[in-house]
């Protein structure tokens, strides 16, 4: 379903509303991964990442009730496709997390989505990978010789993942209406998380410990995702892909208020620098148009561009 380009974008109180969505979409996320870090010591970052995707699985298996549904082979290929990569993401960014500073880890990872929606703009947008680089040295300082290699690199491989979650978001969303998709994708990283961190982890649980995974999968992915649902019905893809770029920087504060993580000011520099290169590729690309949604009242947006629609929660 295409809409009017010509038409104008949703006025307030909807579209206020629509960004008090995101922002707290973003909270929420960056909430969850701080709890998460206070998993970490007693499940380690596998058995964590496993924890929270094997409870959002099962929350989403009982919101969405899948097999009410009738998917095409294309929906399930790409459905199973999208729970890897969100397996990965969430996996690889609590391996980050653990050795890196929440704040830092979100804009490394944010780097995945930032390129996604470069590479749609050609060289319109070369200007934007300059200054996420310039952030990125100053993020991970190689000259003071106190590099955490390992946690860089997680941070990268989650945000490889995230670029292809949104690709693969895209792809489900052609082929099932809502959030029937996540009826297949988060079912299917939770049975990948499982089957990786699943039999180490189990030995460790306790009721405890299995009721901090219920909450913290609460948080994110399963509030931000009808969050985001939402707002995208109420704001513009520019819009809402321009305040997804602040994440990075809520992430930095709530490193700060729940986690003690005091920015360095060179630190704080580098994760400005990637917001504002993620603010300046998604609205120099973006089409300004309202998303609407559909006729058959599904939460599914109308006309949602892989480079326009950064998700608003992250691993």
């Amino acid at each position: 379903m295409q809409t009017s380009a010509a038409a104008a974008p949703p006025r307030s109180p909807s579209a206020r509303a629509g960004a008090l969505m995101v922002l707290v979409s973003m909270s929420s996320a960056q909430l969850g991964l701080a709890a998460s870090v206070g998993l970490i010591g007693q499940l380690g970052a596998l058995g964590t990442a496993s924890l929270r995707l094997v409870s959002a699985g099962v929350i989403m298996l009982a919101v969405t009730r899948p097999w009410r549904f009738r998917y095409t082979r294309a929906a399930l290929r790409a459905g199973f496709i999208l729970g890897l990569a969100t397996a990965g993401m969430t996996i690889l960014f609590m391996c980050a997390a653990a050795r890196l500073p929440l704040g830092t880890a979100s804009a490394l990872e944010f780097l995945g989505p930032l390129t996604v929606a470069v590479c749609q703009q050609g060289r319109r947008g070369l200007l934007w990978p300059a200054l996420a680089g310039g952030g990125v040295l100053l993020l991970t300082e190689p000259w003071s010789g106190a590099v955490n290699g390992a946690g860089i690199a997680f941070a990268l491989g989650a945000g490889a993942c995230y670029a292809g979650y949104i690709l693969f978001t895209r792809r489900v969303g052609d082929h099932a209406d809502g959030i029937a998709g996540l009826g297949i994708s988060l079912p299917a990283a939770a049975l990948v998380a499982a089957a990786i961190a699943g039999p180490s982890t189990v030995a460790r649980l306790s009721p405890g410990l299995v009721a901090a995974g219920i909450g913290v999968a609460l948080l994110v992915p399963v509030a931000p995702f009808i969050l985001e649902l939402h707002s995208l019905r109420r704001l513009s893809t520019a819009a809402f892909s321009t305040l997804v770029c602040l994440e990075p920087a809520i992430g930095t504060v709530v490193g700060l208020v729940l986690l003690g993580q005091v920015p360095r000011p060179l630190t704080a520099v580098g994760i400005l620098a990637v917001v504002a290169a993620g603010a300046g590729a998604v609205r120099s690309g973006a089409r300004e148009q309202p998303v609407l949604a559909p006729p058959d009242g599904t939460s599914q947006p109308a006309d949602r561009p892989a480079a326009e629609l950064l998700p608003a929660y992250t691993a």
